[in-house]
């Protein structure tokens, strides 16, 4: 198992819209899957049209300073969409899957389950991020990475630190249950969940955690702090922040959730 930090430290996370959000951690500033579009439809015509109901909080141009953008995957225009591409030209580093590495290219790195990267922290020390596993719909990987993709997620760690999970597109409790078995203390959670579905996508399964399962992926990770991203935004997007909040409350664990 990984110990991490235990520094109970709050930072604050600027949810921008849809998974994008913002934080600052270990002196470094790291932005999620960037979706920064006007609503609009993409894909009109395929059968897996995907809606976006929602301008983002923020402009690119607002953000100051990216150092690192944690990307889940680079397939989808709900996780990465033209203004979130574009953005990644003036970013130093795009952590992202292996197959998301060779097509971006520029910064951005690839890589695979339980591989990290020691980032140099301003001031001296590092930041260690490793890449854990997500699967992006329902049943095992072999099954659904034809289909979806591959999907990886994050977790950020400093000896002084307490350890951030960024789960990306995962809708698999065990790969919650592999992080939570390598990482002895996770703090803060920020968890994409929304349940989306697609009808002609496993046939209209969840592809990401619904609310219950994220509610369960906070206890088998036993974190203190969840910050919910991925479910406002798109019209695909089954479940919002009330079912959200009803799970954890029925849960019993409201209190671990922060809205913002």
């Amino acid at each position: 198992m990984t110990s991490t930090g235990t520094t109970t430290e709050q930072f604050p996370v600027r949810v921008l819209g849809g998974p994008t959000a913002l934080f600052t951690y270990g002196g470094l500033t790291f932005l999620t899957d960037p979706t920064f579009d006007d609503p609009g439809t993409y894909g009109e015509g395929t059968g897996r049209e995907l809606a976006k109901t929602a301008p983002p909080a923020a402009t690119p141009a607002e953000l100051g300073r990216v150092d690192v953008v944690l990307l889940s995957h680079d397939e989808h225009p709900d996780n990465l969409d033209h203004a979130g591409r574009a953005l990644l030209a003036d970013v130093p580093l795009t952590l992202t899957t292996p197959g998301g590495g060779q097509r971006l290219g520029g910064s951005a790195k690839g890589l695979a389950d339980w591989e990290t990267v020691e980032l140099p922290r301003p001031g001296g020390g590092a930041v260690t991020v490793t890449a854990v596993p997500a699967v992006h719909g329902p049943g095992a990987r072999e099954e659904v990475e034809p289909v979806t993709g591959q999907v990886v997620g994050f977790v950020l760690t400093a000896p002084d630190l307490p350890a951030v999970y960024v789960s990306g597109d995962n809708a698999s409790l065990d790969a919650v249950r592999q992080v939570a078995e390598r990482f002895t203390a996770i703090d803060t959670a920020i968890l994409f969940a929304g349940a989306p579905r697609i009808p002609v996508v496993f046939d209209g399964a969840a592809l990401v955690l619904d609310s219950a399962s994220a509610a369960e992926a906070t206890r088998i990770l036993d974190a203190r702090r969840v910050v919910p991203v991925h479910c406002t935004g798109w019209s695909h997007f089954s479940e919002g922040l009330d079912e959200l909040v009803a799970a954890f409350t029925a849960a019993g664990l409201a209190d671990r959730l922060d809205l913002g």
